[in-house]
């Protein structure tokens, strides 16, 4: 594999940080803050012959040095929106209804400046679950804050015990890129951990996949006419390969990424910023982040 395809020649991807935020009551990296990434996403991609790079926040008390996201996004040849923690609904103008649906700010001050970095730089975005929420917040979409509450008649979306073997079916909009990547394939099985979903999508944007038969957006792409760069997403993890073949093909979604990240590094096709962060404190952070002036 190395003699047919030297290093150079090889893409870099990144992967969006989870995080983990100081604890003073865990036993093991005492109050100190972690940011990883999942080791099957990072697999995901590098079964294509990609190099995988985590973006770590370059802000928090620990923070030295000048790099940011930028020059993160402008080394890299694109990035996948990792999955993880909820969104926090003030990211999209709400309250939280619940307690347990606060999600996690700071992560998301973050991945909404990854997303407008990597945009600016006319680098290709995938997002995976949350990142499918985030980029739909980033652009102006809304999120329910919980499905089976606020959606009737919705299916369960999340199991916390089967986790990755729970499933349900999608309907692929004919027409559509997805269709085109999937052809003869109306309806397939696909993961579901997700308990927030699409709401109102953002401006821009087109739905490829419906969760049948309770209709939540399962997968979107911004549309040609809206934007010069690639942006993708499903609600499902395509990194989560089914063992039985059950679920979906990740095949056709990699590559096709993959294949936008080789165009844009020949020819990159750079953006404007998306964001809409309503209030100082989260302003003052995505400078910071960004090194804006």
């Amino acid at each position: 594999m190395s003699a047919l395809h030297p290093t150079p020649s090889r893409l870099k991807i990144g992967v969006s940080a989870c995080f983990l935020h100081a604890d003073p009551g865990r036993s093991l990296f005492t109050n100190k803050t972690l940011q990883y990434m999942e080791q099957s996403i990072a697999h995901w991609i590098m079964s294509a012959g990609a190099l995988v790079v985590m973006v770590p926040c370059p802000t928090g008390e620990t923070a030295r040095g000048d790099v940011t996201l930028k020059h993160y996004a402008e080394w890299l040849d694109g990035v996948v929106m990792h999955g993880g923690v909820d969104v926090w609904p003030g990211s999209y103008g709400e309250v939280p209804l619940k307690a347990a649906w606060l999600g996690d700010r700071v992560r998301d001050l973050y991945d909404l400046a990854v997303v407008e970095a990597f945009e600016q730089a006319g680098k290709p975005i995938f997002g995976v679950c949350r990142g499918l929420q985030l980029i739909n917040v980033a652009f102006g979409g809304t999120l329910y804050q919980d499905i089976e509450t606020q959606h009737p008649g919705a299916l369960q979306h999340r199991n916390a015990s089967a986790y990755d073997q729970h499933v349900h079916e999608v309907d692929i909009v004919p027409g559509t890129r997805l269709a085109r990547l999937y052809p003869g394939r109306q309806r397939a099985t696909v993961n579901s951990i997700h308990h927030q979903g699409i709401k109102n999508l953002a401006p821009g944007f087109d739905i490829e996949a419906w969760s049948y038969p309770d209709a939540v957006p399962e997968a979107i792409r911004r549309n040609a006419n809206h934007g010069r760069g690639y942006i993708a997403a499903t609600q499902w993890h395509p990194e989560f390969r089914s063992r039985d073949g059950v679920t979906l093909d990740d095949t056709p979604l990699l590559h096709d990424f993959l294949a936008a990240c080789s165009e844009a590094r020949a020819r990159p096709r750079p953006g404007h910023s998306p964001l809409r962060i309503r209030d100082r404190a989260g302003r003052l952070l995505r400078r910071a982040l960004l090194r804006l002036r």
